[in-house]
């Protein structure tokens, strides 16, 4: 037998189907036809038939050879097969090897209808048409003078239908006398049109199959996102043409997990043996993100996930996606930084309101230095010096100059422009020193402050400077809510303590004038606003603030007068009571605001 797997095997195929073509053709030379008793083509003719069709032939080609093998069993018989258009309601010509051109050329927008010959009436009745004369049978009326000036008087015409029953086209056999069908003409016409319904079957799969691929490739183009499988017992790797792009490989080199390695940037190869790892031991899918380090020293960012299968052996192989996200990230680091500077833009903003403030946090150390000097140069020109007391009025300067410094080095904090940072963050230290920037703007506009921030408060991870630019943005907001309040106390208060979901919570309630309910989403959208100078940003950037913190930040109305602003964000890693962040900084400042607030 033939052997037909290598690249020539459709050229192999129709030399062995056209070497038995020639040997059935000397069957010809015979009086009676040369069709056997049953009907049905040699083994030897179906084999290479059906090889020539597996090994993609030509379809033209392909039906053409089968005409012939199929004219060769009888004497005077014509064969056409004819291929129905996508409309389904015109037909055109694949092969007809014998018939004569012309006549073909005039039938080519053959139509099917209920009149329409013997092929255009067993396309539309869905069963054969064998009429035995055609100068005499109706239904070639309207095509009788096309075949009469050819001399053909019989043609039989059976519909070939795909393995779900869709019509493809007809296969006829012509004759040029008054003839009607035999048993073993009606087997080999039903086995012809099997042999014929496979071949344009599979001819019509191949290209919707090709089609599929185009698409598919265009699409992940268009996506950048590649497919893939791995067998893992085997480490067999497979690649769509968009994954090679992505890498940059030749497709020519077979891709293993070391070539894969070659492309990974340094920093992520752990990733990647972790991934690797994670696989082996049989997970059911896995997910991450890497990076690669092209050849040209440029970075993409890459996100993949897969999903594990098994073979009926049990053999285990992930079949999954490859992004290219790099525009995406290089996006979402260009975000980032407008919504840092935005930050920024709103926190000086916001600390602009507390000028009186601050003037008086630093003002006070600087008088009480200028103060302490002057004592203590009297304690020193008294007779005798009071050194002792020289001695404690410096330590009071000294204490004096710390704080003006440590008032000056919080505002250097939250007004410097850089990148945030992570690290584990006390919210009521924070908070107290946020409350000591603005106290004296609040004792300012009348505003009774309570601080109710909870004992066993575990520490957040986080960006301390953004947490608390949003505690600050929530109480100048409910301080401004009260400025037109003067029927009733202006109370703001603070509250902190743990929430669902191992998650802290801070609340800044007021007795303002509150808002609309309706107008709730709308408060936190960006450059919306109640107030007459305002920006529309506070809230806005805060929210973006406490998501980016894997927390949410949300407005609710009292049930008496104002409104409570909250936010929710996880507990840190260590949630360790009462422990002491090296990050803080205790000033007399604090201490002095507490002191307020209790009285």
């Amino acid at each position: 037998m033939a052997d037909f797997s290598d690249e020539h095997s459709a050229e192999n195929a129709i030399g062995c189907a056209i070497a038995t073509q020639s040997a059935s053709g000397q069957a010809l030379s015979r009086v009676e036809p040369a069709q056997n008793e049953s009907g049905m083509f040699s083994s030897e003719s179906v084999l290479n038939i059906l090889k020539l069709i597996f090994a993609g032939a030509p379809l033209s080609e392909v039906l053409t050879i089968i005409a012939r093998l199929i004219e060769a069993q009888g004497e005077g018989m014509l064969c056409a097969i004819w291929l129905l258009d996508k409309d389904g309601r015109h037909f055109r010509s694949a092969a007809a090897p014998s018939l004569p051109a012309s006549y073909i050329a005039q039938l080519d927008a053959l139509t099917v209808g209920p009149k329409s010959a013997s092929c255009g009436t067993a396309v539309y009745r869905r069963e054969p048409i064998y009429v035995s004369d055609i100068l005499s049978d109706s239904l070639w009326d309207d095509y009788r003078h096309l075949a009469s000036p050819y001399g053909l008087r019989a043609c039989w015409s059976r519909p070939l239908l795909s393995s779900e029953g869709k019509v493809l086209g007809t296969f006829a056999n012509y004759y040029r006398e008054v003839r009607s069908p035999g048993t073993a003409d009606l087997q080999l016409i039903e086995n012809a049109s099997h042999i014929v319904g496979i071949a344009i079957e599979r001819h019509m799969n191949e290209e919707e199959l090709r089609r599929s691929e185009a698409f598919l490739a265009e699409a992940q183009h268009l996506s950048r996102i590649g497919s893939f499988s791995w067998r893992v017992a085997t480490d067999e790797i497979t690649w769509s043409e968009e994954v090679y792009r992505i890498f940059e490989f030749n497709k020519a080199v077979p891709v293993t997990l070391d070539l894969i390695g070659t492309r990974v940037h340094p920093d992520d190869i752990p990733l990647l043996y972790d991934m690797i790892d994670r696989a082996r031991t049989a997970v059911s899918d896995f997910e991450y993100e890497h990076r690669l380090l092209m050849p040209d020293h440029s970075v993409k960012y890459l996100h993949l996930v897969a999903h594990g299968t098994r073979d009926q052996d049990g053999r285990l192989e992930y079949i999954g996606a490859v992004q290219d996200v790099t525009q995406r990230r290089l996006s979402e680091e260009a975000l980032g930084k407008v919504r840092a500077e935005l930050a920024r833009v709103a926190r000086v903003t916001s600390l602009g309101a507390l000028t009186a403030s601050i003037a008086h946090e630093v003002n006070q150390p600087l008088s009480g230095i200028i103060t302490n000097a002057s004592t203590c140069l009297r304690m020193l020109a008294a007779d005798p010096p009071n050194v002792d007391g020289a001695r404690e009025t410096a330590r009071r300067t000294i204490r004096d100059g710390n704080r003006a410094s440590e008032v000056i080095a919080r505002l250097r904090v939250l007004f410097s422009k850089k990148d945030p940072t992570t690290e584990s963050v006390d919210l009521n230290e924070a908070t107290r020193e946020v409350i000591a920037l603005s106290l004296n703007e609040l004792q300012r506009s009348r505003v009774i402050l309570l601080a109710e921030l909870a004992d066993d408060l575990p520490p957040v991870t986080g960006d301390r400077v953004q947490l608390q630019q949003v505690i600050l943005n929530l109480i100048l907001n409910a301080s401004d809510a009260m400025s037109g309040v003067d029927d009733r106390p202006r109370q703001l208060a603070i509250r902190t303590g743990r929430d669902e979901g191992d998650r802290v919570r801070l609340s800044v309630q007021d007795a303002g004038v509150g808002f609309d309910p309706q107008a709730v989403d709308r408060l936190f959208e960006a450059f919306y606003t109640t107030k007459s100078g305002g920006m529309g940003i506070g809230l806005s950037v805060s929210r973006s603030i406490i998501e980016s913190h894997g927390g949410r930040l949300w407005a609710a109305p009292n049930n008496g007068p104002g409104a409570t602003f909250s936010f929710s964000i996880p507990c840190g890693p260590e949630s360790v009571t009462g422990s002491h962040n090296p990050g803080v900084i205790h000033t007399p400042a604090v201490t002095d605001a507490e002191q307020v607030m209790r009285s």
